[in-house]
């Protein structure tokens, strides 16, 4: 599978319906709370809703409670940052234990998904008086607890500062994004917008992209980047501007604040990718020097606690990416072997694999299943199978679901590659199914349908063949979808990506075969208000 550069270079409409505007007592200072119901998404047969409180009193509010009722056809689904429970349409949500107070002028989120289209709630009250701003106060302290619906962490949160999410891991699915290192250059993408764009909430883990491995040996891939560059408060995640005398800046200690401030996130540091995968070779030949190098990096006291864990993304052990490797069907295996010894049971090693099902393809190349009981999980990387690195075509989706009539290669599909791997004896919660924020596209296209002949590579915003969903959705709108991936032909040019509504077509697949989650590369590609990783989490349930 052909991933060109990929590696080397890299919303809906929101409506607010304001519920609640309720006179507090003086428990709570002067002023009022008010609730706020934000449509964040909705893709029809499901949406996402954004809950605030907001506290305009002089006093901080120590506690809260929600009740209202949805109108027929909506039900909440999952639901992350507070406590909620449910007797037929009727819903009640409290504060989270782990949730600190809400001071004068700051506000608390939480949020759901729902099944149906979204409609505003109805009925609702805070804290016992009328949302509409009935005259009448609780007259006793409200309840700060009810039987949680899921365990909260086991970690405290940080008081300083306070934590804004702290959602659990949905049904123990993991929701897993690349970051890449250099996105903070031309894509002016930096870790504060994982946090404004809400997706800090609905991710798991971060997948920090990439270090090098020269020589055999884990190693910085860019240094201004990952720990140099120098933050205002505009653009660092909490406000608070870097210091010319501080000991760690750039994006990890963007990282570190992200982490304060969403404590359920995990951070694995990637190593290889498209570009950087030759030292793997080296690596091969001494494991246990390798994991060394990597450990004695990744545990820098510097920055030790940024990261949980590494990634192997070797493109490709025992067969050809940029470079191409011999080492041998065990190499993988050896590797993931030394980094765990080294590393040790806490720590999560993790590989992003190729997902190429075909008889005698890269999979089969590897032992993979060798290796799988030294690994948190594998992510297969089931897009970039057809592009315009073919450059006259024929046009194809380059993340299919499944297979099709025409398609330009069997095998390369992501059901091929998940059932393969289930074959091999990789246990399918081990297995994360990957999705694309971005679209493959070529020019010189006349026929509409998939199949087409072309001339090259469609123009792209950073790299011709290539661009990002958040573009591609206003400028090109899918029109038509095959093997559960969408396309679109504007005016010379065809391009296919997935959409909201076909990332929730292969979330029901991953939960009917039972996988772990899903991964995505990468964070920038999506809207700037998470509408992909929103239908992520939504369609992972």
């Amino acid at each position: 599978m052909k991933r060109s550069l990929r590696r080397a270079l890299w919303a809906g409409a929101v409506v607010a319906v304001t519920v609640a505007a309720v006179p507090v007592t003086t428990a709570f200072g002067a002023g009022t709370v008010t609730t706020t119901f934000t449509k964040a998404q909705d893709w029809g047969t499901g949406h996402e809703t954004r809950v605030t409180v907001t506290n305009g009193s002089s006093a901080t509010v120590t506690t809260w409670r929600i009740e209202f009722d949805l109108p027929s056809g909506t039900t909440i689904s999952s639901a992350w940052d507070a406590d909620v429970t449910s007797s037929g349409n009727h819903y009640l949500a409290v504060k989270k234990s782990w949730a600190g107070g809400i001071a004068p002028g700051a506000s608390f989120s939480w949020g759901y998904n729902g099944s149906g289209a979204y409609k505003a709630p109805l009925n609702c009250t805070i804290n016992g008086a009328a949302c509409g701003g009935g005259t009448t106060p609780p007259t006793t302290t409200p309840p700060t607890t009810t039987p949680p619906t899921t365990t909260p962490p086991t970690t405290p949160p940080p008081t300083t500062p306070p934590p804004t999410t702290n959602p659990p891991n949905p049904g123990g699915k993991k929701v897993v994004g690349y970051f890449a290192e250099w996105g903070v250059y031309g894509r002016n993408y930096h870790v504060k917008n994982i946090q404004t764009s809400g997706s800090a909430a609905k991710l798991t883990h971060i997948l920090y992209a990439f270090g090098n491995t020269t020589g055999g040996r884990c190693s910085i891939g860019d240094s201004y980047a990952d720990y140099e560059k120098a933050y205002t408060a505009a653009d660092s995640v909490d406000g608070v501007a870097d210091t010319w005398d501080q000991p760690l800046r750039g994006s990890f200690n963007q990282l570190r604040k992200l982490k304060q401030m969403n404590p359920h996130l995990k951070v694995i540091w990637s190593f290889g990718g498209w570009t950087w995968s030759g030292g793997f070779t080296q690596a091969a030949q001494n494991p246990a020097a390798f994991a060394e190098s990597c450990y004695n990096l990744v545990e820098d006291p510097r920055w030790a606690d940024v990261f949980d864990g590494i990634d192997v993304d070797w493109e490709y052990p025992n067969a050809c990416g940029l470079t191409c490797d011999t080492s041998g069907p065990n190499a993988f295996k050896n590797v993931i072997s030394a980094l765990r010894s080294k590393f040790g049971s806490s720590a999560l090693v993790t590989a992003a694999i190729t997902a190429d099902g075909s008889n005698g393809g890269k999979i089969d190349a590897t032992d993979y299943a060798g290796a799988i009981g030294n690994l948190n999980w594998l992510m297969p990387m089931t897009y970039d199978y057809f592009g315009a690195f073919a450059a006259q075509g024929p046009t194809a989706p380059h993340s299919p679901l499944t297979s099709y009539t025409g398609i330009p290669q069997q095998g390369f599909n992501s059901d091929a590659a998940i059932q393969k791997l289930k074959s091999k004896g990789v246990p399918a919660n081990k297995l994360l199914l990957g999705i694309g924020f971005y679209g493959r596209g070529w020019t010189g296209v006349t026929q509409a349908a998939p199949g087409g002949s072309a001339t090259g590579a469609a123009p792209g915003t950073y790299e011709a063949g290539i661009e990002d969903y958040k573009v591609l959705k206003n400028t090109c709108p899918a029109t038509g979808t095959i093997a559960g991936t969408a396309y679109a032909k504007c005016g010379s040019n065809w391009w296919s990506y997935d959409t909201p509504s076909t990332i929730n077509g292969k979330m029901t697949y991953a939960n009917n075969q039972g996988l772990g989650g899903a991964f995505f590369w990468e964070l920038s590609g999506d809207t700037s208000n998470g509408e992909l990783i929103g239908a992520i989490k939504g369609g992972l349930g």
